[in-house]
């Protein structure tokens, strides 16, 4: 199979490309053929994964974000991501514009307007529809879906990768991080169907992401030309999206992938600050950054373990949290291995604690301000009075219309509404790129490149399982997305679930070096001699243990 590969011209580990390849192909061939029947085996499998086991993720999510917190806060801190002398190859803007932009710039896009005002309309917390209160609970738990959270699901493993990568100089794998839990089995076949698995799901998280953005930009399309957003259209701007997004990863990460990132993010921040700024409440947006911060950090812990387990009591079942919540984890985690390789990939150099709040904090104040200013400005423009609103209304016929509704209430709404479909269309381009290049490493096991008709071949299979989703879902539209993305996301959760405790012994074990080796306790005191480490005594240089795997094909 190396022999058939090297005369295919591609860079790669055989038994992982050409299994996946060949699953993907799999795959678009049965929803070609099957749509109905597999339509319907997704709709049964949602039904059973939010009745049994959406206390899962609502549950272990949150225990991915405390124990981030933990791991940075304590003495593992000071570790470095890499070698004791590796500094960041990139500045923290260009950092944070690429983990952003290939994060979910396009899922802030999507439900910054129409989030809020669906949680307005069907409050989740028991407030009356239309009311100031309904308002301030629907962002709180926008807010819970989208900052903190959303980036645990990315961080957690995204520190595990980097640190078994640039500090274990482990293949650029999702394997490597069970290197604590199976040893040298991460060479073998468990390891090859880990990795598998991790790029069919990475491929489906993406795939469901782009589909979303391209209901957006056909709503976008109706709005400015007065197009039908039908099914047709959306797959032709796939299509043409697809296309475009080859260039970028024709031209690699550095060339590509930052320079859309930094664009988009600074057309995004444009467009906010616009909105923020010329819509007049900008006195009001301004206190309701303050008051909404403070009232998404109070009722977090709340919302960090609410199951709604007394809505069974009422026939509801899971039916609120299944369609939003669990929805939002099972996705998001879909994304977990490629956006966990690629911020692996761009962080080289940096500190735990540093990579830890970098890549919680910095977002999430972005994602507040965004959703104090479109979010606030939609439910202030729709009214709290009782009644359903114009945006509410538009919200109710098509979600992806939210956004658009809210720019007829702006001056230069054309233009607004152009760019808003231009930027979700670069955070398409960015996520299509950014994700191809990281399933193309998931299958070298290297930190570069491989061939650009590698990176094409996985590009080009994204946007075909995006269409091919798209004609799945049909009139269910955003439904049918939700029940794919479910099942999906259960694997996904828990590899991504073990991978954290894969992280958390492999920590633990370089303490206990730090204390044998370096403090100089003899091993039957090491337990006792980690007082040291909890006083701030972490090793920062040379911790790296004798005889550590090293990659190897």
């Amino acid at each position: 199979m190396d022999a058939f590969a090297r005369r295919l011209g591609l860079r790669t580990q055989p038994t992982i490309f050409f299994t996946s390849a060949g699953l993907m192909v799999l795959l678009l061939a049965a929803l070609l053929i099957f749509p109905d029947q597999l339509g319907s085996a997704f709709g049964a499998g949602r039904e059973w994964v939010v009745t049994n086991l959406g206390w899962y993720f609502i549950f272990g999510v949150t225990a991915w974000l405390v124990t981030l917190l933990v791991v940075a806060f304590g003495p593992y801190g000071q570790i470095t991501l890499g070698d004791p002398d590796d500094r960041p190859d990139y500045s923290f803007l260009s950092w944070f514009a690429m983990l952003f932009a290939g994060g979910i710039g396009t899922v802030l896009m999507f439900w910054g307007v129409a989030e809020p005002i669906s949680h307005l309309s069907d409050p989740p917390l028991g407030a009356d529809p239309y009311t100031p209160a309904a308002a301030q609970d629907a962002m709180d738990v926008a807010l819970y879906h989208l900052s903190l959270h959303t980036w645990a699901i990315f961080a957690l493993p995204g520190l595990a990768f980097a640190y078994f990568i640039h500090r274990y100089h482990l293949p650029v794998r999702v394997s490597s991080v069970f290197y604590p839990l199976i040893g040298e089995r991460i060479y073998g076949p468990l390891g090859r169907g880990i990795d598998v698995l991790a790029i069919l799901g990475t491929l489906f998280g993406v795939a469901v992401s782009i589909g979303l953005g391209t209901q957006q930009i056909g709503a976008g399309l109706g709005a400015l030309f007065g197009w039908e957003n039908s099914t047709t259209l959306q797959v032709v701007v796939i299509a043409v999206l697809t296309t475009v997004a080859t260039g970028s990863i024709v031209a690699g990460l550095d060339r590509g992938i930052k320079l859309l990132s930094n664009l988009n993010i600074a057309m995004a921040v444009g467009l906010m600050l616009f909105v923020f700024l010329a819509g007049g409440m900008t006195l009001f947006l301004t206190r309701e950054l303050f008051e909404t911060l403070g009232s998404y950090l109070t009722s977090l812990p709340r919302l960090a373990l609410w199951q709604d387990a007394l809505a069974d009591e009422t026939g509801d079942g899971w039916g609120w949290q299944a369609g939003w919540t669990v929805f939002y984890w099972a996705w998001t985690v879909s994304w977990a291995p490629f956006m966990g390789i690629f911020l692996a990939r761009i962080s080289k150099g940096r500190t735990i604690r540093e990579f830890v709040l970098g890549v919680l904090l910095a977002p999430s104040a972005f994602t507040l301000v965004w959703f104090v200013t479109f979010g606030w400005s939609a439910m202030s423009l729709d009214g709290m009075d009782g009644t359903q609103g114009p945006i509410s209304a538009a919200v109710a016929d098509s979600v992806p219309l939210a956004m658009f509704e809210l720019f007829e209430s702006y001056p230069l709404t054309t233009v607004l509404q152009g760019l808003g479909v231009v930027i979700v269309a670069l955070f398409f381009a960015t996520s299509a790129d950014s994700s191809s290049l990281v399933v193309d490493m998931l299958c070298t096991g290297d930190g570069e490149a491989g061939p650009v008709r590698q990176r094409l071949f996985w590009g080009l299979s994204q946007g075909a399982l995006a269409a091919l989703l798209l004609v799945l879902a049909g009139d269910a539209g955003l439904t049918a997305l939700q029940e794919v993305i479910t099942v999906v996301g259960l694997p996904m959760f828990t590899l991504m679930f073990l991978a954290g405790i894969g992280l958390v012994v492999a920590l633990r074990k370089e303490r206990l070096r730090y204390v044998t080796q370096v403090v100089g306790l003899p091993p039957e005191a090491a337990e006792a001699g980690q007082e040291a480490l909890d006083r701030g005594e972490i090793l920062t240089e040379g911790s790296q243990a004798q005889a550590e795997p090293r990659s190897r094909a």
